[in-house]
């Protein structure tokens, strides 16, 4: 399964970054303290993962901020992946036969 990444998530990692530096925590011990696995935590600082709202919430109590102020302006189309849907199996079927028979 391809690793998630887009903008929403790159800024939402960077301000899960700044809220904790300008608590003085580590992300081992921030992790820690909201119950998350810290390995799960760091790809979600570099932009790579993506939370659950639990996790959200989670470390939202933690860093002593609104989970608004995490997610503010992401909403933004420009900021999301390219919509895109998996093919169904009938559609791959068809499509498999569409290239066998040219």
């Amino acid at each position: 399964m391809p690793t998630p990444s887009f903008e929403a998530l790159r800024i939402l990692g960077g301000r899960l970054r700044d809220a904790r530096n300008a608590l003085g925590l580590n992300q081992y011990d921030l992790a820690h303290d909201s119950m998350i696995d810290a390995a799960n935590y760091g790809r979600l600082e570099r932009g790579i993962g993506n939370p659950t709202l639990l996790t959200l919430l989670r470390l939202s109590v933690r860093l002593g901020v609104q989970p608004g102020e995490l997610l503010a302006g992401l909403d933004d189309r420009e900021l999301l992946p390219e919509d895109s849907r998996p093919f169904t199996a009938s559609e791959f079927r068809r499509e498999q036969e569409r290239r066998r028979h040219g």
